[in-house]
């Protein structure tokens, strides 16, 4: 992990990474590797907590005060994704590509327009689009430290896609979908203006390697992966 080259910008970094299940958890692991590279520091020196909104995050104490980190954590069958920032809250949530009754669904929990919106979508994309504005809110819930409460199925999400955009009624906070591989969803959400990266890794904790392939979108969205 230490081969990322650490922006100056208020950037998010995603972290994708295979999860076998045991111990230790590889989310923790990836949460504690990201803090120390972000906060640069040893990974051992790195404490996991949440602060008053119930939002993970790391911290790192010394002589001189603590120094805090937003992390994020979204899991799916066999892969674990963290997202962590320097300046402020962060949220992430994928999921994997499956079938599923998209418009019942979506008539149970979205609001009218989402579920206009999805109807009116090729039958062959709705899966994806619906997965899509689940994850925003998902991404959107963990980035305001609510989650799915108080009607979060019901806030209304942009259009999906990049770049990040607004979320109506809840600016600043803007979310989108980084691109991975086929069959996975993504959603990073934030308040804007900010970059997007995201490094998919082979393997998991302490022997993940970063892939080596890498593919950039346009800015300000940066994304590394097969």
């Amino acid at each position: 992990m230490a081969q990322l080259t650490v922006s100056g910008r208020d950037t998010v970094y995603v972290w994708v990474g295979r999860d076998a299940g045991g111990q230790p958890d590889p989310a923790a692991v990836l949460v504690r590797r990201a803090g120390a590279l972000l906060l640069g520091r040893a990974a051992t020196e790195v404490v996991l907590t949440h602060d008053r909104d119930g939002r993970p995050i790391v911290r790192v104490d010394d002589a001189t005060g603590s120094v805090e980190l937003a992390v994020s954590v979204s899991r799916t069958a066999g892969l674990v994704v963290v997202a962590a920032r320097r300046a402020g809250a962060v949220g992430v949530d994928v999921e994997r590509v499956r079938p599923l009754p998209a418009l019942a669904l979506a008539r149970r929990w979205f609001p009218p327009a989402e579920l206009a919106w999805l109807g009116d979508r090729p039958e062959a994309h709705r899966t994806v689009d619906f997965l899509r504005l689940w994850t925003a809110k998902e991404a959107v819930g963990k980035a305001l430290g609510r989650g799915l409460r108080d009607g979060g199925l019901r806030r209304l999400m942009p259009p999906p896609g990049l770049p990040l955009r607004p979320v109506p009624g809840v600016e600043p906070l803007r979310v989108g979908h980084p691109r991975l591989d086929e069959g996975l969803v993504l959603a990073v959400a934030a308040p804007a203006p900010v970059d997007v990266e995201v490094v998919q890794w082979a393997g998991h904790g302490a022997t993940a390697e970063r892939s080596a392939s890498v593919e950039r979108t346009s800015l300000p969205v940066v994304v590394r992966g097969n």
